[in-house]
């Protein structure tokens, strides 16, 4: 698991009767401008767990493009900030599934490009990095074709349009 010190919010356990248990960190500015933040992001996580019938408890850092542009430069080698990140952990720190990591930067400047609020592209990137903890990965044209479809999948449960519709 990484560190991940300098909170400006508190952990948030959620239920314990939820198939995914989270445990949110709020680092920058930003993101506190989404109504129900907390709940937004717990029913992302469980739209995606309901596809893959996963349990367990997943992180979740809401940070800023510096310490994504860290996070990205550690453990990718890439010097760069990006949207987000997902770290899965090791099968023996179950029901653990990992940490996910969400710049507010490049969020918001993608959801603005793409005409579409910050709140539905969260959850969009949060559903995205889940699939990645639970292994899916899109290098390949064929793991993308199936990773897109559980996230527009999990993203209509929600009411949430398509993110790939402009692409269609």
């Amino acid at each position: 698991m990484i560190s991940l010190a300098g909170l400006l919010m508190p952990t948030i356990p959620t239920a314990g009767n939820m198939t995914i248990e989270l445990d949110l960190r709020v680092e920058a500015e930003g993101w506190q401008s989404i109504d129900g933040l907390t709940c937004l992001c717990q029913k992302a996580l469980e739209a995606a767990a309901k596809l893959e019938t996963v349990v367990g408890e997943v992180s979740l850092l809401l940070t800023d493009d510096v310490e994504m542009q860290t996070l990205n430069s550690a453990w990718r080698g890439k010097d760069a900030p990006t949207d987000v990140l997902s770290f899965p952990a090791d099968p023996m720190d179950a029901p653990f599934l990992g940490d996910i990591a969400v710049g507010i930067g490049i969020a918001a400047r993608d959801a603005e490009t793409q005409g579409k609020t910050l709140a539905d592209h969260l959850r969009h990137l949060v559903i995205h990095g889940f699939l990645h903890l639970v292994g899916h990965d899109h290098e390949e044209d064929t793991q993308a074709v199936e990773m897109e479809a559980l996230e527009r999948q999990a993203l209509a449960t929600l009411g949430v349009p398509d993110p790939y519709r402009s692409r269609a």
